[in-house]
């Protein structure tokens, strides 16, 4: 289907389902190619529906095999049935049953939507719209249902029977071949929450009693031979479990909770009620196949599939366009939870730098798109990094400004007043505003508004009257279909920082929120700080408080003093970061700046010198995150047009190697007291002392290349983890010649059994800032590890390139061509990985002219291919516009 034959979906033409369907009773046959589906739906007239019209049920791909009303066929003029839909033309308006059988092929779904078969396992994936695969169905979430699912197979090939909700029967059929399971979910749900596994699985169980007393037992399940790895995710359902009790009030509300990982799968994991399925690599972990970076993601995606079973599940969302309230909402929540489970000040700096580097950059591209889009033409495309990161700001800043308690209590409300519906973005904010009496209408621009808001701040002391006036303004450009912008709520925590630390704020302004939080929701604002008795040094945004670019000039030698002085861990982080990006830019921007970037470096490394020697020791994790560079797209961005990438890569590696130059001796003396003599854990305490060795390695690598090298050699031949040996070859990777090969080619040979690993060595090898890379890439798509039918393969390889600065945008446009290629292949096969991969474009504007026009001309290539899918013709058609 070609972008301009697909039809636009508009958030205003939202109209309520005509029918409403109370209960669903599936029967389901597995087998390999020839699955039968008997869907009884029981359907009723919705009140708020148009009188008289007809059922039209949606599907896609899909053959009707047998059709009944009440029991009995029906004529077959009553109706109309094509692969994509099936329609009652004169349905009677009352309570009715209809009973549809399909048929359907598992083995051949590569789109991995709807029922496909992963690794000789059934499985699903109906969210946003797979179900209509399946049957047809009204497939939208305001039509929620009561299911019962009866799943029938050979017990060879499927000894493991998993629906929704609890089992209420189970047995074998006659001759013993093939048995069945019945399961049974009393909560109404949407379609795209419906979920069936099928296969030969080994698990780990573990009994669980939630805060009301309810016994539920937990099971994790894994491909045979893999229970091993599964304790870890056990660990963190019952953590995240017990959280949410404790910190939402929230209990689990089945007697049964199951995930099932599987190897095939277009996302990182899915909510299904009851019956979560995971991409194997968000499950299994054990320290020779996973690493620390691995049991974090592991963590926060447990919990965060978990934590949707209220935020999205029991209350869902009343169309896509309110995909954030359960999305961001949940985002936020696993947030929370890893910054208790972890370190606070280290998770914000984390998922910060996630937000920067992902959603900003779609914010300044023709992919913008505001939290909760207007129109769309397919909704798999705004999975994207605004509904869910900063979807989450969104609820972050709500939070600070209606306080602690108000927010609570705003959520128990909404979780009482929505609790078994379908609700929208207003409802929510409803709740907010009747605990904290707040007017929140202006706020809500948030939802609607795309951009990345700039704040412009500057400030002036008088000594003879001791005030100090802070001045800000925020503007916002334009993004596409959004020419002009309103000023939007911004909590702007702060702090005036003396040579002692921090002063006190005194002031009278009506903009003040108090707890050092000012409130700019006009196009510009001045407060006056009072009984301010020295020339400070504005702290601003802590904590990173709203999601905005912070322009605010001070000198390099003010930032270091905030690094050394501020009270806020994340602002002391941001001033070194913004040190270095300042530099960056420069020299991105001007190639010959190099004497500027060496003197910047000797400011960085004598700041971080004294750092290093005193304070890195109580927290290894923070100076981690404090010894890292901006990353160069980063730096792409804030240089916003006209961009060279070679020459950021090549500024970005001066500067690095330059600090680690100066650096050298701390960096191998701390390298020698985080020493790695006690056996592996992954708690955060020891992830971060692992985190802060690795990156003195990664410095010492680019200072001094023959010492890196011997380093890293050393380093993977002791360690007795994955995260130290990836680490290694990440150093190596960074140190062109024999060396580096043999490294690669041992790696390789060392985990050659190990997919998820092999994932690590392939992405690695496709980030190597080189000209050879691109030929190493297409080489490696002939190893036996890779498949461009699996898509955690296609990630790391095809993905990890397009996200090689240098060599994606090689000059010469090949980076480009071979991309875009691979897009349009694997269009025909799984379009979702496709639309994703082709978002690799989505900065292409900021780009020099000659990088520029060969771009978008493989873009246009793309957009011109026959037969596109509406998921890649769509995000082509949006990026070219």
């Amino acid at each position: 289907m070609r972008a301009d034959d697909t039809p636009l979906i508009r958030l205003e033409d939202y109209r309520p389902s005509d029918w409403l369907i109370d209960t669903v009773d599936l029967d389901i046959s597995l087998h390999p190619q020839k699955t039968r589906v008997r869907a009884l739906l029981g359907l009723r007239p919705n009140p708020a529906g148009r009188p008289g019209a007809p059922l039209i049920l949606d599907g896609d791909e899909l053959s009707l095999s047998g059709l009944r009303l009440d029991g009995l066929l029906i004529d077959e003029s009553a109706y109309s049935a094509t692969a994509q839909g099936l329609t009652l033309h004169a349905p009677p308006h009352r309570r009715f049953t209809l009973t549809i059988d399909t048929q359907v092929d598992p083995s051949a779904n590569t789109k991995l939507m709807g029922l496909y078969r992963s690794s000789r396992v059934y499985c699903t994936q109906c969210e946003a719209d797979g179900f209509r695969r399946i049957s047809y169905f009204l497939d939208r979430p305001d039509v929620m249902s009561v299911y019962t699912v009866r799943l029938e197979a050979a017990k060879i090939e499927a000894p493991v029977l998993l629906s929704n909700g609890n089992l209420v029967a189970a047995g074998e059929m006659a001759g013993g071949e093939r048995h069945f399971a019945v399961w049974h979910d009393p909560h109404p749900k949407p379609a795209y929450l419906f979920a069936l596994v099928g296969g030969a699985l080994d698990h780990v169980r573990q009994d669980y009693v939630t805060a009301d007393g309810r016994k539920v037992e937990l099971a994790v399940h894994v491909e045979p031979g893999k229970a091993g790895r599964a304790g870890w995710a056990m660990d963190c359902l019952v953590r995240c479990m017990r959280w949410d009790e404790r910190v939402f009030g929230r209990n689990y509300d089945l007697d049964v909770f199951n995930v099932v990982a599987v190897s095939d799968f277009n996302m990182g994991a899915m909510e299904n009620k009851g019956l979560n399925i995971f991409n194997d690599k968000y499950v299994l972990a054990d320290p020779q196949t996973a690493t620390d970076g691995d049991y974090a993601s592991i963590e926060a995606i447990i919990a965060h599939e978990y934590f949707h079973n209220w935020t999205g599940n029991r209350i869902t969302c009343r169309d896509w366009f309110q995909l954030c309230l359960k999305e961001g909402l949940t985002v936020f929540r696993d947030q929370e939870f890893s910054a208790d489970e972890r370190s606070r000040p280290v998770k914000r700096i984390a998922d910060v730098r996630t937000l920067r580097s992902t959603q900003f950059s779609e914010d300044a591209g023709p992919l913008a798109h505001p939290v909760r889009p207007r129109a769309y033409k397919e909704i798999n495309n705004f999975y994207t990094p605004t509904v869910y990161e900063k979807g989450a700001e969104v609820i972050r800043m709500l939070k600070l400004l209606v306080g602690d308690d108000a927010f609570r209590a705003g959520m128990d409300l909404y979780f009482e007043r929505c609790d078994g519906t379908a609700a929208t973005i207003e409802e929510f904010l409803a709740c907010f505003a009747e605990t904290s009496g707040k007017d929140l209408t202006q706020f809500a621009r948030w939802y609607e508004q795309a951009g990345t808001p700039t704040i412009v701040a500057s400030g002036r002391y008088d000594a003879a009257a001791r005030t100090y006036t802070l001045d800000l303004a925020q503007t916002t450009a334009p993004t596409p279909g959004q020419p002009d912008k309103q000023p939007v709520v911004l909590p702007v925590a702060l702090g005036l920082v003396g040579k002692a630390g921090d002063l006190p704020l005194v002031t009278g302004s009506a903009a003040y929120a108090g707890d050092g939080v000012i409130v700019l929701d006009q196009p510009s604002l001045s407060v006056a700080f009072s009984d301010v008795d020295e020339p400070p040094i504005p702290s601003l945004l802590r904590g990173f408080s709203a999601p905005a670019r912070l322009e605010l000039d001070l000198a390099d030698a003010d930032l270091l003093r905030l690094f050394s002085a501020d009270s806020d861990s994340f602002n002391r982080w941001q001033a070194l970061q913004s040190v270095a990006s300042r530099a960056l830019v420069s020299a991105g921007r001007s190639p010959g700046g190099h004497n500027a970037l060496i003197a910047t470096a000797g400011e960085l490394a004598e700041a971080l010198a004294g750092f290093l020697r005193v304070q890195a020791p109580a927290d290894p994790a923070f100076a981690a995150q404090v010894l890292r560079l901006p990353v160069p797209a980063d730096i792409a961005r804030e240089i916003g047009r006209d961009v060279d990438p070679d020459a950021i890569h090549a500024a970005h590696r001066s500067l690095a190697a330059e600090i680690g130059l100066r650096l050298r001796p701390h960096l191998m003396e701390l390298r020698e007291r985080l020493g790695t003599s006690a056996a592996y854990r992954p708690d955060a305490a020891s992830a971060g002392r692992r985190a802060l060795r690795n990156e003195a390695l990664g410095l010492i690598a680019l200072a001094d290349p023959e010492a890196g090298a011997h380093l890293a050699e050393a380093q993977f031949a002791a360690a007795d983890n994955l995260t130290d040996r990836l680490a290694a070859l990440a150093a190596m990777t960074l140190v062109a010649g024999d060396a580096r090969e043999a490294l690669i080619a041992r790696f390789g040979k060392t985990y050659a059994a190990e997919p998820l690993v092999l994932d690590k060595w392939l992405m690695a090898q496709a980030l190597i800032a080189e000209p050879g890379t691109l030929d190493r890439v297409k080489g490696l798509m002939q190893h036996p590890a890779f498949s461009l039918g699996n898509p955690n393969r296609v990630r790391a390889l095809i993905g990890g390139f397009a996200a090689n600065l240098t060599q994606f945008n090689r000059p010469d446009g090949e980076g480009y061509a071979f991309v875009a290629d691979m897009v349009v292949a694997l269009d025909r096969t799984n379009p979702q990985v496709a639309s994703r991969l082709l978002g690799s474009f989505k900065s292409w504007r900021m780009l020099e002219p000659a990088r520029k026009a060969l771009a978008e001309q493989k873009l246009a290539m793309v957009a011109q291919t026959p037969g596109l899918s509406r998921d890649v013709a769509d995000i082509a058609e949006r990026a070219l516009a």
